[in-house]
């Protein structure tokens, strides 16, 4: 495990500092000069030249980059024209809310949609089934805005349950946090559940069929250790690489479900820091995100590994 931990290390090494050449260029190419924006409306010569200095806009491209991966190595990911802040401490203000909605979201997702997809492959055909499979075309085929809206007009504005919008931090009520988030993450893990469940159901069905599946049921095992042990776990490689890519995402930031539900996470974050021109914010923003990315398809990996005994060989 060790040695394999190693050289997946090695591949993301490479790939980490492309992505960081690819954050840097794409962000050049937006248009407008981020120096005139930040001058106001008066456009000071001099203070747009001062800009330009401070900012690195006046060296050539490969030299700017070259200033901005020395300050990332050194943990300093630059600073905000706009809030007057380094971009590390707004990362580390928006990060814990965007962590906490993903983990809840991700978490309503798994129970919902990996039960309701075993259970529709065991049933195939059943009334479950169509049931199981009308609740994933409705959760893939509903918008997650119009969702939150609707969730709002029920549970906040109707039944008065809920708060309509806003963030309370853990530490300072953890049930009026809880309260604020449940409605944004179940509309994020409604989507994914629904993903979820296509997938299981699918790799379910494959697995099933298999020798395997049919020599343990001759062999008299119940059938909760037939499904669950040597079907689910066999079936769990395409729902591991699913749950891995579904988190980064919802890691990355859910834009729509913060802008409706008035979240300040990393969603509102860069797209406050790309209207603003705010190259620091964008570039930081984006690079913490392809880096959870990665980290997460190593853990995907290693959970290959381990649900897996034949990948160890």
């Amino acid at each position: 495990m060790g040695e394999f931990l190693l050289r997946r290390l090695a591949t993301l090494l490479p790939t980490l500092v492309l992505v960081s050449m690819l954050i840097f260029g794409l962000q050049q190419l937006l248009p407008g000069d981020p120096a005139k924006i930040l001058a106001g409306e008066e456009q000071d010569p001099t203070v747009i030249t001062y800009l330009h200095a401070r900012l690195h806009l006046d060296e050539p491209l490969p030299l700017r980059y070259a200033h901005w991966v020395a300050g990332v190595l050194h943990g300093d990911l630059g600073e905000s024209v706009r809030n007057q802040q380094p971009v590390l401490d707004l990362v580390l203000q928006k990060l814990p809310v965007t962590v906490e909605l993903a983990l809840l979201a991700f978490a309503i997702a798994l129970v919902i949609g990996i039960p309701s997809g075993i259970a529709s492959a065991v049933g195939r055909g059943t009334a479950w089934d169509m049931a199981a499979n009308v609740f994933a075309l409705w959760g893939i085929s509903t918008p997650n805005f119009w969702l939150g809206i609707l969730m709002i007009l029920l549970f906040s504005v109707q039944l008065g349950w809920l708060p309509a919008s806003g963030y309370v931090s853990p530490l300072e009520d953890l049930r009026a946090n809880l309260a604020a988030m449940i409605m944004p993450a179940f509309v994020l893990g409604n989507a994914i559940a629904a993903v979820l469940m296509r997938h299981t159901r699918s790799a379910m069905l494959q697995v099933l069929a298999a020798d395997y599946v049919r020599t343990a049921r001759a062999k008299g095992l119940s059938e909760p250790v037939v499904v669950l042990k040597h079907a689910f776990r066999n079936a769990l490689t395409p729902i591991i690489t699913l749950g891995a890519l579904e988190l980064g995402t919802l890691l990355s930031g859910a834009v729509l479900t913060e802008q409706v539900f008035t979240i300040p996470g990393f969603g509102k974050l860069i797209v406050d820091a790309v209207f603003n021109r705010d190259y620091a914010v964008v570039q930081g923003v984006v690079l913490v995100t392809a880096t959870s990315y990665m980290l997460l398809n190593l853990l995907a990996d290693v959970a290959y590994v381990l649900a897996n005994p034949r990948l160890r060989t």
